[in-house]
């Protein structure tokens, strides 16, 4: 038996304007966990999924997550002192889809609030509830840190994730 070997095509470009979509795909290519970051509003919770979540420091603890301008809800997030970090479970898919159509659309079952009137999300792999540190213009989003005043996590379950433009319950090992 003869062994053959697969070697995978590479393409290089310089990133365009114009076509953002090879960028994104690019992009794409780094598997990211899947969060739902929460604030109070004073027409109720809002809610937004977010992939662009990471750790940053232990000391002070730190977290960052970046909005997107152009989203309806990014001002609420802009402006919010508080907020919480949802890192979700591969059973939550469908809040996360949810929550990515309609930001108000948590059910009041899912939630409650925290000492600074958050609302939290139970059932999440972890959960950082943070007080804004500082944020910074990133182009066409804002790179928002916060310090963690308050973490939880659970033991057991998988990450949802994405990869590719699409979900995943767990990364492949």
């Amino acid at each position: 038996m003869i062994a053959t070997e697969t070697i995978a095509t590479e393409t290089s470009f310089v990133p365009d304007p114009r076509n953002p979509r090879q960028l994104r795909d690019a992009f794409g290519r780094f598997a990211t966990g899947v969060t739902i970051v929460t604030v109070a509003t004073q027409d109720g919770p809002m809610a937004i999924t977010a992939n662009s979540f990471s750790s940053l420091s232990l000391d002070p603890p730190l977290v960052l997550w970046a909005p997107d301008k152009s989203s309806r809800r990014f001002v609420h997030f802009a402006q919010a002192e508080h907020f919480a970090i949802h890192i979700l479970a591969s059973d939550q898919e469908d809040l996360c889809w949810r929550v990515a159509r309609d930001g108000a659309g948590l059910l009041a079952s899912e939630l409650t609030t925290n000492a600074e009137d958050v609302p939290v999300l139970a059932g999440c792999l972890a959960r950082f509830e943070c007080r804004r540190y500082a944020s910074y213009d990133g182009g066409d989003h804002d790179i928002i840190v916060g310090q963690v005043i308050r973490a939880a996590q659970r033991d057991d379950g998988e990450a949802l994730t994405f990869f590719k433009g699409k979900m995943a319950g767990h990364i492949a090992r």
